[in-house]
């Protein structure tokens, strides 16, 4: 089991994320200091993988701070797309990171393919930790689904008002935050990161 430490930086400036994050860790004897608190400067995401992406986040941060970072990088891969938006998630919303924009592209490159078209998807979410050393441990968690139309719920953020996970029947973006944490992929990444630092009872205590 690997060691804890104490103070973690948390290499991301979205909120949505920060808030997850935050409360994931807050049963935890971890303190997160964002990004954006050290005014820390975005790395490009040049990464050809969820973990590439999330590696290189965590290592900037850990570099430029010089103590442990956690990054996170997550996104949908839609089948029928061919894995995408996937790693580009976030570009499908343009510079403005308008996800309107980027559900109503997913929804209408599906609908071009055809009615029968599968509208199966993935959310897919990689943690990582890095030291300022170099060293990184990555966490892979997925929860499948289906993408419905129109959009469903303002609870969540990015695709989550479209994501309906498998033995649902709401979409994240109708369940409230603490549902969310307990069935989405993020809290299946979280999961396995606790089983490595603290033990397998404090990962199936639940988040």
């Amino acid at each position: 089991m690997d060691e804890l430490p104490d103070e973690w930086i948390l290499a991301s400036h979205n909120a949505g994320k920060v808030r997850e994050l935050n409360a994931l860790f807050a049963a935890l004897p971890v303190r997160l200091r964002t990004a954006e608190d050290l005014d820390l400067p975005e790395p490009e995401e040049t990464g050809t993988t969820f973990e590439a992406n999330a590696e290189l986040k965590a290592l900037a941060a850990a570099t430029a701070a010089g103590q442990p970072a956690l990054a996170d990088d997550s996104g949908v891969a839609v089948l029928a797309l061919g894995g995408e938006p996937g790693i580009h998630t976030a570009r499908w919303a343009g510079p403005e990171r308008d996800f309107d924009i980027a559900r109503r592209r997913v929804h209408e490159r599906l609908t071009e393919i055809g009615p029968e078209v599968s509208r199966r998807a993935t959310y897919v979410c990689v943690l990582c930790v890095a030291w300022p050393g170099g060293r990184t441990r990555t966490f892979r968690g997925e929860a499948p689904g289906t993408l419905v139309w129109p959009i469903r719920g303002d609870l969540g953020h990015g695709f989550e008002p479209m994501f309906l996970p498998d033995g649902y029947a709401i979409t994240y973006g109708e369940m409230t935050p603490q549902q969310r944490l307990r069935v989405n992929a993020r809290a299946a990444a979280m999961r396995k990161l606790k089983e490595a630092f603290f033990g397998p009872a404090r990962a199936r205590a639940g988040t």
